[in-house]
């Protein structure tokens, strides 16, 4: 995060401090934007969390207006993360953190109900501004990550079985052994094959494994 603190966005006057829960697990990035949320008299940072599991310790009475949430964690992910947030605190909203910016997780986030979704390095006022805004009620993306969401709702989209299937082809099952791990044939696994190759407009299962890793379509820890 750089030092730039200068407000690019500016809240009515005697509006309430926008009341904030971070949850990352990382300990240097919960105190690092806490102390920086912390000089902005319109941000209340009223608790940071290490995991999702934690917010069992917030009362539900406890008025949240945004969770800070980061997008990889190892025990809960952060879609699983946000449907726990939105079942617990109903008028939350959602600000996805993330060291990532691939377009498939952008568009899971918010089709998942998050309001927004911002880089961890992006510049402090950046930070502060999607905060401003998505507790305004709005939704957050800086341009860059907006191209990527509308390059990939451009796209195919795949099926929640051929995405199953690319992790396989990411580990270098062939057809067959992908058909008994689902106790389909050899044929059908081909014809999904053929349709992930021709979905993501590459030449190869190869190609699509690389290319399904970079877009964040699977990741590697899940491989």
């Amino acid at each position: 995060m750089n030092n730039t603190e200068s407000p690019v966005f500016s809240l009515p006057p005697n509006t309430n401090p926008a009341r904030i829960i971070i949850i990352d697990d990382h300990p240097a990035i919960l105190v690092g934007l806490s102390s920086m949320l912390s000089t902005h008299s319109d941000i209340q940072v009223i608790a940071t969390l290490a995991s999702v599991k934690q917010i069992d310790t917030i009362a539900p009475e406890e008025a949240v207006d945004v969770f800070l949430l980061d997008l990889r964690m190892p025990d809960i992910g952060g879609l699983e993360s946000i449907a726990i947030i939105r079942r617990r605190f109903l008028t939350a909203r959602i600000l996805m953190i993330s060291s990532y910016e691939t377009d498939e997780e952008i568009f899971r986030a918010l089709a998942s109900g998050a309001s927004g979704y911002i880089t961890k390095n992006a510049p402090q006022d950046e930070i502060v501004h999607a905060i401003r805004r998505v507790y305004s009620g709005k939704r957050y993306l800086n341009p860059v990550l907006a191209k990527k969401l509308a390059q990939r709702c451009e796209r195919d989209a795949l099926t929640s079985r051929e995405i199953e299937i690319l992790h396989w082809v990411a580990k270098g099952l062939t057809n067959k052994g992908i058909g008994e791990k689902f106790a389909i044939s050899e044929y059908t696994v081909r014809n999904h094959v053929n349709s992930i190759i021709s979905k993501m407009q590459v030449q190869d299962r190869t190609e699509a494994s690389v290319l399904a890793l970079k877009r964040g379509i699977i990741q590697l820890d899940n491989i």
